[in-house]
């Protein structure tokens, strides 16, 4: 399967929602956003359902943005959300009411580092391996990267990675706080799906209203960064260093920027 969707399984009152473009390492292609987009919005609507388990087919959680296909979504300055549908990154519209626990394992890049940050609780596999690697494209993240990492793992934690693009591993995920457990490769759903039983088991309303009065303790001035990302990103996509970024993405080679 090239063109992307999203498995769901019910299991009680979870909701295993699974990226499936295995094929292609998971890249998110617009289906797979927009399915995406739903599943989470299911998961919302439905009163049987208590909490959410994000995990991955295949080998690799996500290998980012297939980004071509997204240069028209960056360029107009909107992300797109259906209309039946919820972001994942929460940063446009109504944000999901219920807790998410994910599972990672394989490569975890860009978008797949903030799909996780939206979330509540994260589980990686001990081979893990995450970049946020935008700025090697001559863009920046704009998925909540830039907002909720230095508030997740510390300012230096997380300029480390966004600043240099570089890859680091579950280990160091852990050490940083941007993952709470590490397990053997192959584990990772299912200790996640644990955690998620027992989240669904206690009082739903006290879940809610916990995850509420956490997120509301989030500083204004993060809601008006958030409303800045893309249209921030606007200037940087008519740059030639974007189209030197594009240009090295599908050669497989690092850039030559020359900021302009």
């Amino acid at each position: 399967m090239t063109t992307g969707r999203v498995s769901r399984e019910r299991r009680g009152h979870l909701l295993l929602i699974g990226l499936d473009r295995a094929a292609k390492r998971n890249a998110f292609d617009l289906p797979l956003w927009d399915d995406l987009c739903r599943a989470y919005a299911e998961l919302e609507r439905d009163p049987e359902l208590r909490v959410g388990v994000l995990h991955a087919h295949g080998d690799h959680f996500t290998g980012g943005l297939d980004l071509p296909a997204w240069v028209p979504v960056f360029s107009s300055g909107t992300w797109s959300i259906p209309d039946d549908g919820i972001d994942p990154l929460g940063l446009t519209g109504p944000r999901l009411s219920k807790p998410i626990v994910a599972a990672v394992q394989g490569i975890c890049l860009t978008i797949g580092i903030e799909l996780l940050l939206s979330t509540d609780v994260r589980i990686a596999a001990d081979s893990t391996r995450f970049a946020q690697i935008e700025i090697k494209r001559g863009i920046y993240p704009v998925g909540g990267a830039t907002l909720r990492f230095p508030r997740e793992v510390g300012w230096a934690n997380a300029m480390r990675w966004l600043l240099t693009g570089d890859e680091f591993t579950a280990a160091e995920a852990l050490r940083i706080g941007l993952v709470q457990e590490v397990v053997a490769p192959g584990e990772q759903l299912a200790r996640a799906t644990a955690l998620a039983e027992v989240i669904a088991a206690q009082a739903p309303l006290g879940v809610y209203a916990t995850l509420a009065s956490s997120r509301a303790a989030v500083p204004a001035a993060e809601h008006a960064a958030a409303a800045r990302l893309l249209s921030d990103l606007h200037p940087l996509m008519g740059s030639e260093d974007v189209q030197e970024g594009l240009r090295a993405f599908a050669e497989r080679r690092s850039g030559s920027f020359r900021g302009r």
